[in-house]
């Protein structure tokens, strides 16, 4: 770990528990947008809606927002119980079909409108409304020149197997993938705990001016073009305590792992530290015949660009 990235994880890493909701709601100066992109969640939609909710009433947010790809009923379940819920086809349907989570996530922001964007994954079983409160810490606590722009959250990742659940093994494409990567091409920020985690909290000026990839990559894309626009001291992470969701079968963590590595090889690409083209398909192997599978590396450009283009 680099010098950088040590200092950097003593002064920027945070616990949730220093930031309560009275805290936030008494020294917040903006006005903040939880979202939650979801697809087929049905089974934890409603507890997630229901911890976030009294964050309204309590001042700590102002909107609660689920962009929703669902037929099993998830966005029914989110709008009875009084979020505030939009088709994602119907966001910016211009552009064409929606192809992922980060473009889900790029949509949304169409329609958000806080000064704060805070976006929480909508499959988490162990949840509070302290993942809220925990990403929005260090956005609405601090002020120039240490003022934080991009908070990632951070936790342990339980692993389960049928009913046996073991308190460590999650998060497999994080480990053997996104954190080696980290340490050998972005040493600063080989002590991010989690760059695959979907809790992030951001200001709205520095989302607007990212790309978002479509795909599994977008949460590591959108650390690495933070990283780039507002320096390492402008990140934080914090610890969110425990996350519990469903697991992928080890053939379905090569697509993701592959994703991961295209949106960091496209990067290094980008910054002429690798040399392209990158191939475009995954081979797949299985039972049969080996498969190309294309994979999704359209990244959605910049909002603000989008809109001084129009």
């Amino acid at each position: 770990m680099s010098l950088r990235a040590r200092s950097w994880y003593q002064a920027n890493t945070f616990d949730h528990r220093r930031f309560p909701a009275e805290l936030l709601a008494a020294q917040r100066s903006q006005t903040v947008s939880v979202c939650l992109p979801a697809q087929n969640e049905a089974r934890t939609i409603g507890p997630i809606v229901r911890s976030l909710l009294p964050l309204i009433k309590q001042g700590v947010i102002d909107q609660l927002v689920v962009v929703d790809n669902s037929v099993d009923g998830t966005g029914e379940i989110a709008s009875a119980l009084g979020a505030e819920v939009h088709d994602q086809a119907r966001l910016m349907p211009e552009i064409g079909p929606v192809l992922g989570k980060g473009d889900a996530m790029w949509r949304a922001l169409s329609i958000l409108t806080g000064e704060i964007i805070c976006f929480l994954d909508a499959d988490s079983e162990e949840f509070g409304p302290h993942y809220a409160c925990g990403l929005l810490g260090p956005l609405l606590t601090t002020s120039a020149p240490h003022r934080h722009k991009f908070v990632k959250g951070f936790y342990r990742r339980p692993f389960r197997v049928g009913d046996v659940t073991l308190p460590e093994g999650g998060g497999r494409v994080t480990e053997l993938t996104a954190r080696p990567l980290l340490n050998l091409f972005y040493p600063d920020l080989a002590a991010i705990r989690q760059p695959l985690a979907g809790e992030i909290a951001a200001e709205r000026g520095l989302l607007e001016r990212l790309p978002f990839a479509t795909g599994y990559g977008v949460d590591i894309a959108l650390l690495l073009d933070a990283y780039q626009a507002v320096g390492l001291e402008a990140i934080a992470q914090v610890d969110l305590d425990v996350r519990q969701n469903a697991h992928q079968s080890l053939r379905e963590l090569g697509p993701m792992a592959h994703a991961v590595l295209q949106v960091v090889g496209k990067r290094l690409e980008r910054d002429g530290r690798l040399d392209g083209p990158l191939p475009t398909g995954f081979l797949e192997l299985g039972d049969a015949l080996p498969q190309t599978v294309l994979s999704q590396q359209l990244e959605r450009p910049p909002l603000a660009e989008l809109r001084a283009a129009a």
